[in-house]
């Protein structure tokens, strides 16, 4: 009996809201105390959006309030500054990553 092939799991970017596998995004959580923080293992608790790992994303994300209103939360000029820096270190990373 032929093995069928496993389903991936797709997401929408909610900065230029494209379908993109699960795994090249990078979740936005607020967690139930109200905190929204980038969670790169996707397992956090509370209310998620997607957003690609792409500063560009996350920038149209925050301008149209897009984030705000997937994670139905208000972010401040702090949290903005905390997921931006968040993604600016992630980007980092990967290109470390890649280069190793």
């Amino acid at each position: 009996m032929p093995v069928k092939p496993r389903k991936i799991p797709m997401r929408m970017c909610v900065g230029c809201r494209e379908m993109k596998p699960k795994k090249e995004l990078i979740r936005a959580v607020r967690s139930p105390e109200g905190e929204v923080s980038l969670d790169p293992t996707g397992k956090k608790a509370g209310r998620g959006a997607y957003v690609c790992l792409n500063a560009d994303c996350l920038k149209r994300a925050l301008k149209q309030r897009q984030l705000d209103r997937a994670l139905e939360a208000h972010l401040t000029e702090e949290a903005t500054q905390q997921l931006t820096d968040t993604m600016q270190r992630l980007l980092l990373e990967k290109t470390l990553e890649d280069k190793a």
